[in-house]
């Protein structure tokens, strides 16, 4: 079998590695995800993006796998990498073109030559039916949850894939860490969820920390960003225009009365992969 080609970008830490259907003509099993995007086994990412695929309305097919195997409604940073990936290799220009998800459609501009990427969300819903959070049809805002011992507040939204914001006064590392785990795989939230502790800085700058779904504790994340500051303009803790500060880096996001997003950040290239098939065949504790 021949090397297995692959374009690895960044999104502020956020790593992803491109898989196009014209170099692998079928999407990758769970297990090949698994052994691909380990960091000691692998080639070692945050997840892989399967993509361009056709899609309806001339859009760009793209299917978002995490490292556990599982697949992904939506990434904010993932899309911007496709985009610039799709840029790179010429199939776009700086004109505004639109990408499929499991999670909706988006619109994706890239600008100051593939550095910066604006990408047209969607809306954001609160319904628990839409999220989903488990019990009767409502408004997710506010919430008691109970893990570990330690009571908190939570909201939940969605943008395409399930969030669930904790507004805290200081967020850390070790608050994602510790309880992030265990609130991704908790029963109110059936399909499993994102999790952002959500830390207001002022009108215009909040700060999270971020355990996303299927992949662990991460450096920065754009739906993260969206949920939660869709969250904290929706608790009248912040303005519509406001800047997400992570450990990665900052993302901009700008939200509209009907709380559609848009979503402007950085994507740096990282390089081109060869990788050899028998990476595929060995035997790994995963």
């Amino acid at each position: 079998m021949p090397s297995i080609r692959f374009h690895k970008y960044h999104a502020l830490g956020n790593d992803y590695l491109v898989l196009d259907p014209a170099d692998y003509p079928e999407p990758p099993t769970i297990e090949a995800i698994q052994k691909i995007c380990h960091r000691h086994y692998g080639l070692g990412s945050d997840g892989i993006l399967y993509g361009p695929s056709p899609a309806t309305d001339g859009a760009f097919g793209l299917r978002i796998y995490n490292p556990d195997g599982s697949e992904a409604e939506k990434s904010g940073n993932g899309i911007r990498i496709f985009s610039r990936y799709l840029f790179d290799q010429k199939r776009v220009t700086e004109a505004p073109f639109k990408i499929h998800t499991l999670g909706g459609m988006v619109e994706s501009t890239v600008g100051e030559g593939g550095k910066r990427i604006r990408v047209k969300m969607g809306g954001v819903s609160f319904q628990s039916k839409v999220i989903p959070v488990a019990g009767e049809p409502r408004e997710v805002l506010n919430e008691s949850v109970e893990i570990l011992g330690e009571k908190f507040t939570f909201c939940a939204a969605t943008v395409g894939n399930p969030h669930c914001v904790i507004p805290v006064e200081k967020a850390t590392a070790e608050l994602a860490k510790t309880y992030g785990p265990h609130l991704e795989v908790h029963p109110l939230f059936p399909h499993r969820t994102n999790v952002q502790f959500l830390e207001v800085i002022d009108r215009k700058n909040i700060r999270i920390e971020i355990w996303e779904r299927g992949a662990g504790y991460t450096f920065a994340s754009g739906s993260s960003s969206s949920a939660s500051a869709a969250v904290a303009h929706k608790l009248g803790l912040c303005d519509a225009d406001v800047t997400v500060h992570m450990p990665g880096g900052k993302i901009e996001i700008q939200i509209a009365p009907d709380y559609s997003i848009t979503m402007t950040g950085p994507t740096t290239p990282v390089g081109a992969y060869a990788m050899n098939p028998e990476v595929l065949t060995q035997s790994v504790a995963l």
